[in-house]
């Protein structure tokens, strides 16, 4: 153990050998921190003959505890597997599924994702004839959340908003949603921690049981922790003290999931005695663009001030690229991409494409597309979000769980059974005036005189009865494949030999191989452990690392990741920084250090590009360089930027007028000196005819392969550009349908179902 503490730096050194008391790492981005928090854990073990199970390890994703726990037991063995380490919710769940029966709960609980929260606040919203246009899903979902994170409960939430009329009426909503989640037997994530807080301040027994469990509690990613969180912390710490928490406040980017910053700024005043160490050593990035990241970051207030440094080589400048349009912005990134391959023998992996939204992936794509680049994209459609794996997984919850109605209601015509939406919501209303799960009244149907149900859904019952009896002798890929073909889902795909049938069920495939993964890594092997593995996972997580492939992913979604060649792109004013953080300084403040984060993950090359037209949700923006470009000094950048477009670094007044690229209107704008400036839209037509011949093609293949009758009012799908949406309505055309979709972020649009390439989600 001694050699591996001689391998830290000093101040590394210091924070694995500060244990006692409370400790706050400020640790810059790619200075080691992953590296203290394992060696200190390591030291624990071996040097202070700590227990592992009295050790409690919080990180933020699966992936991140994963590899902490494999470089513990690297140094101190197979001991490591006792200690208590995963993410705030994965520790939830395991002190849930002990004791969740002390707040009315059975342990068998489910929990509700993303989808299932929105049908029951769609629900909730119908009974209450709230009009779903003024209040919809996403917004209350949001509301309902942020209530969560200030650990407000319903009762509480309608105090403190006592006459503001929205969120009386989403009070109402937040209430009855709650109300529908304990009848389904089901928490969601926030409540997952709220619910472990009421369960450790009620209940003293349970309370000193982890209090004394925990000697030792270690904290990463402070700086994104919320409220629930915090206080979960403190209490689990409250017995011993030795609380040590590692973040950086120049990194705390996830305020809109309601983190607060103000949680590792105020950690010296709710933990006095606080030992502060900084680690201010990078050993991830060249020297030049730790000197752009530093020059950015220092336009913040900043309490814990510090200044990166790195003993790697200056390396290269990072690269400033001034595109005419999007589509020239992705070209320059592919020229830079081949360069790199043929100069430093770059594979694919090596290279990131980040962005502020996921619209601006479009572009990109097209272009990686055509010269044949393998891309990834992180944050699309989700495996778990599809269609065929939302129904085996809906299956798998009502057998773990029978009181689960919005599962039932999601499977009980897939396939089809003969029971129509007038019966399933004969048999809703009887659920909700009885306190009877769904699945109850349809098994015991002929005490409620619904006989047909019952002809009709006899084999359903039969089926989930014979899987609740196999379930704890099966092995989860065996219970998974007796519900693909003893539910006849399987069948019903073969019979409509079509392309995208053959998809479904090559993706239910891979289903199964994810199940016989869990079954070698597991060794609890339950289905409810399989479920929970599959609901706490996120888009990281699932990233592979073997795969060599381009990524492209938000800047959200690269926190933590790093790579040998990143690109920064949309670099505008109104892009990034967006619109509404623009005269908001905490916000502000927080896309800087967005900002500052994409620069960090970068190791040896950094390219940093924006347009100078850009077309975004259908419409075309002129907008200025961000101010972030300006503040990085130009002897930082090497900039590659046209002749005569020097203004384009000028202060700006604009007149935010939007248009179209086949639009010949002339611009003015207004410099600060003064001077007027005539500039018509450029029109890249070479893009756009490569674009076009692009798109006849996929138009062509499209009317070969898909079936346009598989589209039906009220799905969920996807488009490439538009994103996740709802079918309003479908008219016949010809030998196509017009589709009306109303997108969540693009609004409506009217699409040919052969060519908009939607896929079913849900």
């Amino acid at each position: 153990m001694q050699n591996l503490i001689e391998e830290l730096n000093n101040k590394q050194k210091e924070a694995v050998l500060a244990v006692d008391g409370p400790c706050l790492v400020i640790a810059g981005a790619g200075s080691g921190k992953t590296k203290v928090l394992t060696h200190k854990i390591a030291y624990l073990i071996s040097e202070k003959n700590v227990k592992p199970w009295n050790i409690l390890a919080i990180t933020f994703t699966n992936k991140a505890a994963s590899e902490m726990k494999q470089r513990v037991e690297n140094i101190v063995g197979n001991v490591a597997q006792e200690m208590w380490m995963g993410t705030f919710h994965s520790i939830c769940v395991r002190i849930l599924r002990k004791y969740i029966d002390r707040i009315g709960f059975d342990t068998s609980f489910l929990i509700f994702d993303t989808s299932d929260q929105k049908t029951i606040v769609k629900e909730c919203l119908k009974t209450l004839n709230i009009d779903d246009k003024m209040f919809t899903d996403r917004s209350v979902l949001a509301e309902i959340s942020n209530a969560k994170n200030e650990m407000l409960t319903p009762k509480a939430y309608q105090t403190k908003y006592a006459g503001e009329y929205r969120k009386e009426i989403i009070g109402k909503v937040y209430e009855l949603y709650q109300k529908r989640l304990k009848e389904n037997n089901a928490v969601d994530f926030d409540d997952i921690i709220n619910y472990t807080i009421d369960i450790l301040t009620n209940n003293p027994d349970v309370l000193q049981h982890y209090t004394d469990k925990f000697k030792y509690v270690l904290v990463d990613e402070y700086q994104d922790t919320n409220k629930a969180q915090f206080t979960l912390v403190s209490i689990l710490a409250s017995r011993y003290g030795n609380i040590t928490v590692v973040g950086d406040n120049d990194q705390g980017i996830y305020s809109f999931r309601g983190a607060d910053i103000t949680n590792i700024l105020n950690f010296e005043k709710d933990f006095p005695g606080t030992k502060i160490i900084k680690l201010e050593q990078n050993y991830r990035c060249t020297g030049n663009i730790l000197k752009a990241a530093n020059s950015v970051i220092k336009h913040n207030e900043n309490k814990y001030e510090k200044k990166l440094w790195t003993e790697n080589e200056e390396g290269a400048l990072p690269c400033l690229y001034q595109a005419e349009d999007e589509y020239d912005e992705a070209r320059y990134i592919v020229e830079q991409i081949e360069h790199l391959k043929t100069e430093e023998y770059f594979k694919p992996k090596d290279f990131v494409i980040l962005y502020r939204m996921n619209a601006q992936s479009r572009a990109i794509e097209d272009i990686l597309r055509r010269e044949d680049i393998p891309y990834k994209v992180v944050g699309g459609v989700k495996f778990y979000e599809r269609k065929e794996i939302k129904d085996a997984i809906a299956y798998l919850r009502l057998v773990q769980n029978p009181s689960d109605n919005i599962s039932l209601k999601r499977i009980i015509n897939e396939p089809k059974r003969g029971i129509g939406k007038t019966s399933l919501d004969n048999i809703s209303q009887i659920s909700d005036e009885t306190g009877t799960s769904m699945y109850e009244i349809i098994k015991n149907a002929e005490n409620y005189g619904l006989n047909r149900i019952k002809a009709n859904s006899n084999e359903f019952i039969n089926l989930i009865e014979d899987l609740r009896q196999k379930k704890e002798t099966l092995s989860i890929s065996e219970l998974l494949k007796e519900v693909l073909n003893k539910s006849g889902y399987t069948k019903a795909l073969e019979n409509e030999q079509s392309v995208e049938a053959e998809t479904r069920i090559q993706n239910l495939e891979e289903f199964l191989t994810v199940a016989m993964e869990f079954e070698e890594e597991s060794a609890d092997n339950s289905l409810a452990e399989f479920l929970e593995s599959i609901t706490l996972s996120s888009d990281i997580d699932g990233m592979e690392d073997e795969e060599n492939s381009v990524t492209l992913m938000t800047l959200h979604s690269a926190k933590g990741l790093e790579f040998p060649a990143v690109f920064l792109v949309g670099m505008e004013e109104g892009i990034f920084p967006g619109y509404k953080s623009i005269g908001e300084p905490k916000e502000l403040e927080e896309e800087r250090r967005l900002f500052y984060v994409g620069i960090t993950r970068a190791k040896r090359f950094l390219y940093l590009s924006y347009a100078k037209h850009r077309t975004i949700f259908g419409s075309t923006s002129y907008n200025a360089v961000s101010r972030f470009i300006k503040e990085i000094p130009e002897e930082l950048l090497d900039a590659n930027i046209q002749e005569n477009d020097e203004d384009d670094f000028g202060e700006l007044e604009f007149n935010w007028e939007y248009g179209r690229h086949n639009q010949a209107k002339v611009k003015t704008y207004t410099f600060d000196t003064e001077d007027k400036v005539d500039i018509k839209p450029r029109t890249t037509y070479q893009f756009r005819t490569a674009e076009s011949f692009l798109n006849s093609l996929n138009q062509k293949k499209a009317q070969t392969e898909v079936d346009i009758t598989k589209y039906k009012q009220g799905q969920r799908v996807y488009h490439k550009k538009f994103g996740e949406g709802t079918i309003q309505k479908i008219e016949p055309e010809e030998d196509d349908y017009k589709v009306d979709i109303e997108f969540d972020k693009a609004g409506h649009k009217r699409l040919m179902a052969k060519f908009a390439g939607l896929e079913i989600i849900e």
